[in-house]
């Protein structure tokens, strides 16, 4: 008997205790970044700390520079699920030395990824091409609508930076000579536009885009590799440069993608601060979720209610049992 009492009063301290932990947690500010992939982030994020840990959460509007800012000089929000450091890689790291911000997990494994792609089916289909070196030897797959003769590699909208990066790379790999031009794309919709009707008439699509995103969910690419490693002296000389005069072939960077938090909410709430140090997702799954956003033109709270419904297997790594088991039950 006296062995089930000190079971019963060790599993009522342990629940006592560990629902003290989960109150400590206390209220949280959370950015919603205003791009998809961080909004549904933000909401997940919203939902586990919630109804998970007992947190008292609320969203605010961000932004990369804007949150970061406020974060650093004062304090709030206390969360940013998906923080792109590249842009802010100096003072973020002075305002981690110095004890402001604290770093969590990278949340997308394999972090932001720009790049020259092609249609899986393909990349399916001519298994030999792996390099952009090797799509450039076949302009007959990625034809010109007013010239099948020549290929076509699709620009990015006018005024991003990566305008001057595909020029760059297109004059170091002798582009023109191989047979190929630009064509560069009015907006973000019209590059959309190419990339869906490439694949609804099944022909080569050849050009930059970045991942995650809504279409590589809906429309699966393949990214090309440059042959060569990235190299960040040439890129910020001369790769990124408008009209270098001597560029070289180069590889795009991949982009950092970060929780960071402030420190007192780093100090204040370990037991969340544990699952923002395991929760990160694969840039596949994120493009698929981006995708029924799209399709069903559903929110961010909405897209991140359906990843919990039906991923369970990824989010469950991420928290214990108990915490698993609340945030099943209020879905």
């Amino acid at each position: 008997m006296k062995k089930y009492i000190a079971a019963a009063i060790f599993a009522a301290a342990f629940h006592l205790a560990a629902g003290t932990a989960y109150a400590d947690c206390g209220s949280v500010s959370i950015a919603e970044m205003n791009w998809a992939s961080a909004g549904v982030a933000a909401n997940v994020d919203k939902i586990i700390l919630q109804e998970g840990y007992g947190c008292s959460v609320e969203l605010v509007t961000g932004d990369t520079l804007p949150t970061f800012t406020s974060m650093n000089e004062k304090g709030q929000p206390d969360i940013a699920p998906e923080l792109w450091i590249n842009a802010v890689r100096t003072p973020l790291d002075q305002a981690v030395s110095e004890g402001r911000l604290v770093m969590a997990a990278g949340i997308l494994s394999e972090g932001g990824q720009d790049g020259w792609w092609i249609p899986k089916f393909l990349a399916d289909a001519h298994p030999e091409i792996k390099t952009v070196q090797q799509a450039l030897e076949h302009p007959e797959l990625f034809p010109a609508s007013d010239d099948p003769k020549k290929g076509v590699i699709y620009n990015c909208p006018p005024g991003w930076q990566c305008q001057a990066s595909l020029g760059n790379l297109f004059k170091a790999l002798d582009g023109e000579k191989k047979g190929f031009e630009i064509v560069d794309t009015g907006s973000a919709a019209a590059l959309d536009g190419t990339i869906a009707n490439a694949f609804e008439k099944k022909t080569g699509w050849l050009g930059y885009y970045w991942s995650p995103t809504a279409i590589l969910g809906k429309y699966p690419m393949v990214r090309l590799s440059f042959g060569v490693p990235h190299d960040k002296a040439e890129w910020d000389a001369c790769t990124s440069v408008l009209d270098c005069a001597n560029p070289k072939v180069n590889s795009y960077p991949v982009s950092e993608v970060y929780t960071v938090v402030t420190k007192p909410f780093a100090e204040k709430a370990g037991v969340a601060m544990d699952y923002l140090k395991q929760r990160k997702w694969p840039n596949d799954l994120v493009n698929s979720l981006l995708a029924w956003q799209t399709d069903n033109q559903g929110t961010n709270e909405e897209t991140a209610k359906y990843f919990l419904k039906n991923h369970a297997d990824v989010w469950t790594t991420w928290v214990s049992p108990d915490v698993a088991a609340k945030v099943k039950a209020s879905l």
